[in-house]
């Protein structure tokens, strides 16, 4: 398993087969407990690979909880002891990268002989910040990906991440990026994933709205590659038993009601949106069709009209 800082790693594999097999994972993690978490992510990435798979994507934050309906005691000028309490649980219940959590999946993408890309709450520090975690059978953790932009009141639990981590990895079974929920919806960070040739976009997403599936189609048949998508599927019980939400205390109240899914290189969509329940999501990918769509549409090629637009991403160092 690799222990270095995955910042550093550009993860240059074997050159990759066309054909395999994806899953997305909907589920919701045991909230604010990462042992509990990890235990349930890795009974949900066997079975996967049970089903075939070689690739799995789990959610947003599934390591160890997405706060939803929590309002951590803040308001415009004042914040609360009580919020400032539950803040650090929340810390507490987070994931050091690297670390024990990220050596045990290093171990289990190994064992399983399954890439894994996984949504985690990091501790940097003493700041958060909501990431992406890639691992390889052959090298473990090679990479992570912190999100840019926390969403609305996310911005309060959550750091910022920077460009030195938006970057298209070289694997075994392609060229795969992730963005993470509303990153989704920033139209140069898709630019600069598109312009490294990913293939595999990841998006795990806490959006369960039915525009979702509709970006995530555009996105496929914008950037002409798979994108596989992952939500978690939540109710009130996922949570802790003081956990105050503001969607309700019912134990069978939806808190996240899913829509993960996999759509193809011309928008078609393979599997999903599915709702209502936990769910692994499973589809055939051929990379070919990725090279078959940019043959009329290349938006960091040939329709790119780079003699009239100029990009570049401003990372730390460069």
């Amino acid at each position: 398993m690799s222990t270095a800082d995955p910042n550093e790693h550009s993860a240059a594999g074997n050159a990759p087969g066309r054909t395999f097999t994806a899953a997305v994972v909907q589920a919701a993690p045991v909230g604010f407990d990462r042992e509990a978490s990890l235990a349930k992510a890795i009974d949900l990435a066997t079975r996967a690979r049970s089903k075939g798979a070689d690739l799995v994507v789990f959610p947003e934050a599934f390591l160890s909880a997405y706060p939803r309906g929590l309002d951590f005691g803040a308001v415009v000028g004042s914040r609360s002891e009580a919020g400032r309490d539950m803040f650090l649980r929340y810390w507490d219940s987070s994931v050091d990268v690297p670390g024990p959590v990220t050596d045990r999946l290093a171990e289990v993408s190994s064992e399983l002989d399954l890439d894994i890309v996984i949504g985690v709450i990091e501790r940097g520090g003493s700041t958060l910040y909501c990431s992406v975690l890639f691992f390889s059978p052959e090298e473990g953790l090679y990479a992570k990906h912190r999100k840019v932009m926390p969403t609305g009141s996310e911005r309060l639990i959550w750091g910022f991440g920077d460009g030195s981590t938006l970057k298209v990895h070289r694997t075994r079974h392609g060229n795969l990026g992730a963005a993470v929920c509303w990153e989704n919806y920033m139209p140069l960070l898709r630019y600069s994933l598109y312009r490294q040739d990913v293939q595999i976009w990841c998006a795990p997403t806490a959006d369960a709205r039915d525009s979702w599936t509709a970006s995530m189609r555009h996105i496929a048949v914008e950037g002409r590659c798979y994108v596989l998508s992952a939500n978690q599927y939540t109710t009130r019980a996922d949570y802790p038993d003081d956990y105050s939400s503001a969607f309700g205390d019912e134990p069978d109240q939806v808190i996240t009601r899913g829509g993960s899914c996999i759509v193809d290189p011309f928008g078609e969509v393979l599997a999903g949106p599915h709702y209502g329940e936990e769910s692994i999501l499973m589809a055939g990918i051929d990379l070919s069709n990725t090279i078959r769509g940019k043959f009329d549409l290349d938006v960091a090629g040939h329709y790119s009209r780079s003699d009239l637009f100029a990009f570049e991403v401003t990372a730390p160092g460069h």
